[in-house]
């Protein structure tokens, strides 16, 4: 598939892994159109620095998801929409759990439906792996139950659901890629990577929550190659694809590997205020990427210790942008 001249909406665009796709778009020749969130600062969030007003291949547009008149107008003339707007942050979610349903359920049913007014050929549209809970079983492959432990992952369970609805009832051409963690560069300080190495660069004492949950860690140029491939691939329209690299770590000996490369002196504690709620907590979630290879050609390339590398290396020149030693829930 050749993405040259080809019209893209890329909701979520100043996001961390949005902006990360915006760029593998631009530099395949597309016509980007970046939704970022309207803010009186006009700030287009990490996009701010990569891109200006004149820069071939891409055009910036402030809105919100929320509205669906903004929406219908940000689809129309797009062939491809690739929607990853949404509230992520999983410990917010327990204090205001109706703007996760405002963000991302609403938004995503704005999403759908002026794509499916717009007849818009493929929407790819953007899950967690934090839906399915603590695993039943590991790896998790896309049959495994769903479960929403907290009011981030029902929201994005019902916005899955959503999705699969559309393309069930109205035969809408929607993939829904299901990544497991992503990292690396311009990532939040609200995830649990850039809370390690911030805190690891600038003191000699880590606070964390529980160091006993297991992710799936993947960089997020892989994952930023799944959301393109997502939409090249026929096969896998109607289903849920996921992205993960199939290995799990633990918080604690995540924790380890970075202080490995930063502050091998620094002593790691677990603090009671970043804890979840017991029956929160989801303990285990290891990707079985099967489906990726057989309908995508997708596996992840960037290992986990050489991801660390060059995400502590961007923090490290970006720490400025990072509250050290502060919060971020």
């Amino acid at each position: 598939m050749s993405w040259a001249g080809k019209r893209v909406l890329v909701t979520g665009a100043g996001g961390f892994i949005g902006t990360h796709l915006v760029e593998g778009l631009v530099s395949r020749g597309a016509e980007v159109t970046a939704l970022v969130r309207y803010n009186s600062r006009n700030d287009w969030g990490m996009l701010e620095p990569r891109y200006g007003t004149g820069t071939k291949g891409i055009r910036v547009i402030a809105g919100d998801v929320t509205d669906p008149g903004c929406v219908r107008r940000a689809v129309e003339g797009n062939e491809v929409v690739f929607h990853l707007a949404a509230l992520i942050g999983i410990p917010y979610s327990y204090e205001a759990p109706e703007s996760y349903v405002r963000t991302n359920l609403i938004g995503t049913l704005n999403v759908l439906q002026a794509s499916l007014a717009a007849g818009v050929g493929r929407v790819v549209h953007t899950s967690t792996s934090e839906v399915y809970g603590t695993a039943i079983y590991t790896p998790i492959d896309e049959a495994h139950p769903l479960q929403g432990q907290s009011p981030y992952s029902a929201s994005k369970i019902a916005a899955d659901k959503m999705a699969e609805a559309f393309y069930c009832s109205f035969g809408l051409p929607v993939v829904t890629l299901r990544p497991f963690n992503t990292y690396g560069p311009r990532q939040s300080a609200r995830a649990v990577i850039p809370t390690i190495i911030t805190q690891a660069l600038t003191s000699d004492t880590i606070q964390l929550g529980s160091l006993d949950p297991v992710r799936d860690f993947t960089f997020v140029t892989d994952t930023a190659r799944a959301f393109i491939l997502a939409a090249e691939k026929d096969g896998a329209v109607g289903k849920v694809v996921h992205t993960g690299s199939g290995i799990g770590i633990s918080i604690g000996e995540l924790a380890r590997r970075v202080l490995a490369q930063v502050n091998p002196q620094a002593k790691i504690i677990s603090g009671e205020e970043r804890v979840r709620p017991e029956k929160s907590e989801v303990m285990r979630l290891v990707c079985d990427s099967r489906r990726a290879w057989e309908e995508l050609g997708w596996r992840p390339e960037v290992p986990i210790d050489e991801g660390l590398s060059r995400t502590i290396a961007w923090i490290r020149d970006n720490l400025d942008i990072y509250k050290a030693g502060r919060y971020t829930v």
